[in-house]
């Protein structure tokens, strides 16, 4: 997909990934936006009044683009390896790299790598979202790569939008018996120090100034 340069790119983006039979929360993931946007860029897309309430001029949210750097081997460990460089102060017992699904796997694969950590996998609940109460779906640890229980762990994904995927994330990692030393994301949209007393590093903090009204 090439790079959204503006709101129609992002609109086309949308109506691209609906088609393509992506899911309200998987296209919310590929555009780096919350679920909200998503939904209002898809009905825009087919031309329908979207049927939430949205703020005039759309939702208030921030694309992040960062294909620059996921399209390129090198570029991408080269901020895999910047992340790992903000946890590695974290603790030495930490033994294990959760990677947050799509986004943040191959990201966490470097930090893995550069921590000398094994490697888990995430799928969060917004994948199956289409519509309705998100909470009545579950999100996956995969069982290709390494276990949770009795481990601690630090949490890499791509943006942070909202924080909601992360906290269901360290959430369910306890859940399991692990236990989430740090998390780490390229973007924070939020400016989020910490979620559920975890504390959060990022590369970049994107902050909205003024209000879109």
């Amino acid at each position: 997909m090439p790079a959204m340069k503006n709101v129609d790119d992002l609109i086309d983006g949308a109506h691209e990934l609906s088609e393509r039979g992506f899911s309200m929360g998987e296209i919310a993931d590929e555009l780096n936006v919350s679920r909200e946007t998503a939904s209002w860029l898809v009905e825009r897309s087919g031309g329908t009044t979207p049927t939430t309430q949205q703020p005039s001029g759309g939702p208030h949210d921030i694309h992040v683009d960062w294909s620059a750097l996921g399209r390129d081997s090198a570029r991408l460990t080269y901020a895999g390896m910047a992340m790992a460089d903000l946890l590695s102060k974290q603790g030495a017992d930490v033994d294990l790299t959760v990677g947050i699904e799509k986004a943040g796997a191959p990201l966490a694969t470097v930090v893995a790598r550069e921590l000398d950590t094994d490697i888990a996998a995430y799928a969060p609940r917004k994948h199956h979202w289409e519509e309705g109460d998100i909470e009545d779906l579950e999100g996956t640890f995969s069982q290709n790569f390494a276990d949770i229980r009795d481990r601690e762990c630090y949490v890499v994904d791509d943006t942070i939008t909202s924080g909601t995927t992360m906290s269901e994330t360290i959430t369910g990692i306890r859940e399991r018996g692990g236990d989430p030393v740090a998390c780490v994301v390229l973007v924070d949209k939020q400016g989020i120090e910490e979620i559920e007393g975890v504390p959060v590093y990022s590369l970049i903090q994107a902050i909205r100034v003024g209000d879109a009204d």
